[in-house]
């Protein structure tokens, strides 16, 4: 056995192990002890141990949800031996990989086998099995999320039973797992489709606010990947389009990309974003000169290096889903509400498309979709603005992301979902006893 334990055990001993904590700082808990099971067996013996213990078990990848989704008192479960790629299947066009494996590596390995996913979202620091179980999704017109690019999955269920899953083996359960919520049983391994590596051509290009809305429709439907980024206190936005290229590859200037990329929207971004917190009533300012700093630019290069940017400023999210045919009411009701309100905003607010996909819980769950994210810089009040947006947004039919911070509960999300039933009804087959049970499932799927 090489799984690695740490913390006390024992059922008396519940909440006194190391404290946890998430990316952003905003969930802690304290687990009775965290294990790195190396196999799928040694998972379902810790599995079996944890019920003889009276325990809950969760899972946790790198900690990048915004809500207490794997937040625990029981067994954490940290799968960072859980890495690598099991195999590659060039005539079907599939990889399967662990399910610890950093999107990041994952890309990369792609990229040196001369493969690529089709599309990803905006950062890459995520867990395979993290970044799915959750939703993780970028922007497209006709390509979905990282959830819906599975072709199989490992599942280890609460008896301890490894059961594979697709759309031939076990279908039901695959329906529902792809976006499991940790709710299902622990992914141990995902088999994800993969194409031949292309190349893509960004074209990022600010535009007045009001432009952006009247063409919305237009744009979603001229590129494959379109998203945009709106400045609070401001009408500027700052669009991107993402569409692939016969070539020649055309990357960023090293030390052009260096500037816009790391020093101004990581480093001097952290600086306003500082001197916003401490300073609110500079905020607006600050929106109008940042929002401006950002010039035109266009480059070709393979996807990951297109769709993903780092991301060094810590922050809280909000993210929901709307009938993509509500967003632009939607965003200009945001607008308004921001420039009604006492409300000082130094986060751009994110735009993105997905269309409809076949998994229970997705939030692009049998529609197409527009995604509408608000962000704050961590350490400032957010229940304000939160709150306000979540109005409006649930006026609007929106389905809030997994990962990120909602109040949302399980009679609304009942009534969100067409299929909430269909997983529920699975969740009780496959853990009636609720061995994968915390608060934040309690929430919003029931008890």
């Amino acid at each position: 056995m090489s799984t690695r334990t740490a913390g006390p055990t024992g059922p008396g001993s519940a909440g006194t192990g190391s404290p946890w904590r998430n990316w952003a700082g905003n969930v802690t808990s304290r687990p009775v002890r965290e294990v790195s099971p190396a196999s799928a067996e040694e998972l379902a013996a810790e599995l079996r141990r944890a019920t003889r213990d009276g325990l809950r078990v969760k899972t946790v990848g790198t900690g990048h949800s915004f809500t207490s989704i794997a937040a625990t008192d029981g067994v954490l479960i940290r799968p960072d031996l859980l890495t690598g790629i099991r195999r590659i299947d060039r005539e079907a066009m599939t990889v399967t990989v662990e399910a610890g494996t950093p999107l990041k590596r994952l890309n990369v390995a792609l990229a040196r086998e001369g493969l690529s996913l089709t599309n990803m979202g905006d950062i890459m620091e995520q867990t395979v099995a993290g970044a799915t179980s959750t939703g993780t999704h970028g922007t497209g017109r006709d390509s979905a999320s990282i959830a819906a690019q599975i072709r199989a999955l490992e599942l280890v269920t609460a008896d301890g039973t490894v059961m594979t899953c697709s759309e031939k083996e076990n279908p039901e359960v695959f329906a529902a797992a792809r976006i499991g919520l940790g709710a299902l049983g622990v992914v141990t391994a995902i088999t994800f489709a993969v194409e031949p590596v292309f190349l893509l051509t960004a074209r990022e290009e600010p535009m007045r606010f009001d432009r952006v809305i009247a063409e919305f429709d237009q744009l979603h439907a001229e590129n494959e990947h379109f998203e945009f980024y709106w400045f609070p206190h401001t009408d500027n936005c700052n669009t991107k389009r993402n569409n692939r290229s016969a070539g020649p590859a055309a990357p960023l200037p090293r030390l052009g990309g260096w500037f816009e990329d790391e020093f101004l929207s990581n480093g001097v971004f952290q600086a306003a974003c500082s001197l916003g917190r401490a300073v609110p009533p500079a905020i607006p300012a600050i929106a109008r000169i940042s929002s401006r700093a950002l010039s035109a630019r266009t480059y070709t290069d393979i996807p990951y290096k297109v769709f993903t940017s780092p991301r060094r400023v810590r922050f809280l999210e909000m993210e929901y889903a709307l009938p993509r045919e509500a967003a632009t009411a939607a965003l200009r009701e945001l607008k308004a509400m921001v420039e009604g309100s006492p409300l000082k905003v130094s986060f751009p607010v994110e735009v993105r498309t997905a269309p409809a996909d076949d998994i229970a819980l997705s939030t692009a769950s049998g529609r197409e979709t527009a995604y509408i994210a608000v962000h704050l810089y961590r350490g400032t009040p957010h229940r304000g603005y939160f709150t306000a947006v979540e109005r409006i947004m649930t006026a609007h039919g929106g389905r809030p992301h997994w990962g990120k911070v909602h109040t949302r509960d399980a009679a609304y999300l009942a009534e969100a979902y067409p299929r909430f039933a269909e997983f529920t009804a699975l969740r009780d087959r496959l853990d009636p006893d609720r061995l994968f049970a915390n608060d934040y499932l309690r929430r919003v799927l029931g008890d």
